[in-house]
């Protein structure tokens, strides 16, 4: 029974490996409220246990959020493209829209 759980193991590290080759960007837009800085954290936390190897950018500017089409804050943004705006999404939200 242990040789199968190692083989589920690999599968599950395989595909963590191969979401990380996939995404090269992600970003947290927001103006710095408590919502949008939980939104980040979560954002964070997802990232580290997903095991990637990708920084999370917060942006906060008003012209860069404006020209990304966002009109509801926080927003997630991955690899350029918005994923999820107006809402704060919690660690298992972000974790199962970067898995895709």
């Amino acid at each position: 029974m242990a040789l199968f759980q190692t083989g589920k193991t690999r599968q599950q590290t395989a595909s963590c490996q191969d979401t990380a080759k996939t995404i090269e960007s992600i970003q947290v837009l927001g103006l710095g409220c408590k919502n949008c800085h939980a939104m980040l954290e979560a954002t964070k936390e997802a990232v580290a246990r997903m095991g990637l190897a990708v920084e999370v950018g917060y942006v906060t500017d008003m012209e860069q959020i404006a020209a990304s089409g966002v009109m509801r804050l926080p927003a997630l943004k991955v690899n350029g493209q918005v994923l999820s705006s107006g809402r704060v999404l919690n660690t298992n939200d972000v974790e199962q829209l970067l898995r895709g």
